[in-house]
């Protein structure tokens, strides 16, 4: 007998400014414990509304959304998002911490005793390649944008949250540092169950499963290599992104 999925979405929309902008429109999927889903899609298609869903950061007008079997709408919004790592475009990491201090700030919040979480610091520094002595003692001012992005990955993953959230994790980044954090979010979702919302179509070649949203609405599914065997949308999108990358571009307007 299968199991069942730990994040299904049933027919769920969103609309803003009095109805008429749907930003989600519909959407049914389900997530299996462990998977890796990447979802896509040009600027406005619905791909952060879509997530922020999920742990309710905004509620759904239509549908019913379920994490490990609750609908969401039943579960206190604080205990739900304790079961939801997330990491935002910029990292959001606390400036007066240190890098050390970032990382291990829930399990410190929860009463857990200071040397589990050392060791699960230097644990999750390895898992991100940052060297412990060179940077458990760092503030965020003094690390680059991908070492940052690395360091929220990790903050995220010291939950044991069996969900994690990355939201366009590499925006803003150059190449280098997209390819490191991309390599991070590799090793991350090997060891738990990650949504991945990214313009960078790399990682996303990963994934158990692709979404390509647009206009709220799921148009294409699949792997990365059944949608380029499609050769529609997707496709399109992963060759335009080739040639801004080939021409040098960080920030293209290919990628929207």
């Amino acid at each position: 007998m299968p199991s069942p999925p730990l994040i299904a979405f049933s027919h769920v929309g969103k609309s803003f400014d009095g109805g008429r902008v749907k930003a989600v429109d519909d959407v049914s999927l389900e997530v299996a414990a462990g998977e890796f889903l990447a979802i896509v899609g040009g600027s406005g298609s619905g791909k952060t509304t879509l997530l922020r869903l999920a742990n309710r950061l905004i509620d759904a007008d239509a549908g019913t959304i379920t994490v490990e079997g609750e609908d969401v709408r039943a579960v206190d919004p604080v205990s739900l998002r304790r079961r939801i790592g997330y990491v935002f475009q910029s990292g959001g990491l606390f400036p007066h911490f240190s890098v050390a201090g970032n990382i291990g700030i829930t399990p410190k919040l929860l009463g857990t005793s200071p040397a589990e979480i050392s060791s699960q610091v230097d644990e999750l520094l390895d898992l991100v390649r940052l060297d412990r002595r060179e940077y458990r003692d760092r503030f965020p001012h003094e690390l680059s944008g991908g070492q940052r992005q690395r360091v929220a990955i990790a903050r995220a993953a010291i939950r044991q949250a069996p969900i994690i959230i990355l939201d366009e994790p590499t925006t803003g980044l150059d190449r280098k540092n997209e390819r490191e954090v991309s390599a991070a979010l590799d090793r991350v979702s090997d060891k738990s169950t990650t949504l991945l919302i990214t313009h960078d179509l790399q990682p996303a070649q990963n994934a158990d499963l692709v979404l390509f949203l647009s206009e709220g609405r799921i148009v294409e599914r699949g792997t990365h290599r059944s949608l380029m065997a499609l050769d529609r949308e997707y496709a399109a999108m992963v060759h335009r992104q080739k040639l801004c990358n080939l021409h040098g571009e960080v920030a293209c307007a290919c990628n929207a």
